[in-house]
């Protein structure tokens, strides 16, 4: 008997073909296409061809014949070795927040990295491929492992060109959401200076490094939204340049109030007492929040806003604080 599966709100504007490699990715195409032409694939009990665009809520029949390409291929491998599921996959495509022919853009979770590598189970980039088999996935900027939020990916090269090409030159806007252990002075401004390798200085002729190693100029933007006493800051950041690390060396040293949750740049500063407990989930507190862009093929101008992690909206609900507009 033929199942009859629900087109999701993430998967809305998906072509009937991709939908279904995606979910049966060891089917052959051709099977496909002989399968629309016999009817045997329906979208609301009727006969469709394979560019059909699929909407939200769309009833999509299932022929009991293809059940088997789902089975063979319910694992992924990466390059290293290691293994994704299709539990993982669909997790990722939960995060999804836009979607089109050109583009996809997660709210990537805490914790998950962005790019592969050696000793790197899960990442976007690898786990995006699966998702949209048919697509040239690449990544056109980055979020560090530990950070969350809005990232997006480039699902062609000529997108990829475009976007790479507004995130280097900052026509791209990038608002980051950061919970800062300790109090911020002053309340709004600029930070202008230059990273080695962690650390700050104000200007590049004091960079005594051995190695050669190059001054990178590093600007933010920030503004104080609200706070806790002398306890924590609730902070919005607009990097204008886009070093690694740098909200975090940022907030760490030169406005001396780590974000709640760098284990590598505030493990130094103890939170403070009264409240450790609802501060204690080993998680990173940064979020890449809001996002404007040029649509890489239409040109139209773009933004995206992202919910909150859970970790982040429970300590501003106690702590009574604010989106910002």
């Amino acid at each position: 008997m033929a199942d009859v599966v629900t087109v999701s709100l993430v998967e809305d504007g998906t072509k009937l073909m991709r939908w279904f490699m995606r979910k049966f990715p060891a089917m052959p195409v051709r099977d496909f296409y002989k399968l629309c032409r016999g009817g045997q694939i329906r979208v609301n009990s009727a006969r469709v061809d394979s560019n059909r665009v699929l909407r939200s809520g769309d009833a999509v029949r299932i022929p009991p014949t293809i059940a088997m390409y789902a089975k063979r291929e319910n694992v992924k491998k990466t390059e290293t070795g290691n293994a994704f599921s299709m539990s993982d996959l669909e997790n990722l495509r939960k995060t999804i927040v836009y979607n089109d022919d050109d583009i996809v853009v997660f709210n990537k979770p805490a914790g998950l990295a962005v790019q592969g590598g050696t000793g790197i189970r899960k990442s976007i980039d690898k786990m995006a491929a699966a998702l949209f088999p048919y697509d040239k996935i690449s990544l056109v900027h980055r979020l560090d492992r530990d950070t969350s939020g809005l990232l997006v990916v480039a699902k062609n090269q000529k997108a990829a060109q475009n976007l790479a090409s507004a995130f280097q030159s900052k026509t791209a806007h990038k608002e980051y959401l950061a919970l800062l252990n300790g109090s911020v002075s002053p309340k709004q401004g600029v930070i202008d200076n230059y990273i080695v390798k962690g650390m700050v200085f104000n200007t590049p002729e004091r960079v005594n490094d051995g190695a050669g190693q190059k001054p990178q100029r590093a600007i933010t933007e920030y503004r104080v939204l609200s706070g806790a006493g002398d306890s924590v800051s609730w902070v919005l950041f607009s990097p204008k340049t886009g070093r690694t690390h740098q909200l975090r060396i940022h907030s760490a040293y030169s406005l001396n109030a780590p974000i709640v949750g760098d284990d590598l740049y505030g493990r130094d500063k103890k939170i403070d007492s009264g409240l450790a407990t609802i501060l204690a989930t080993n998680k990173l507190f940064l979020f890449a929040y809001r996002i404007t862009f040029y649509h890489p093929r239409t040109n139209k101008l773009i933004t995206l806003r992202a919910d909150v992690p859970e970790f982040m909206k429970s300590v501003m609900h106690f702590l009574e604080f604010q989106l910002p507009e």
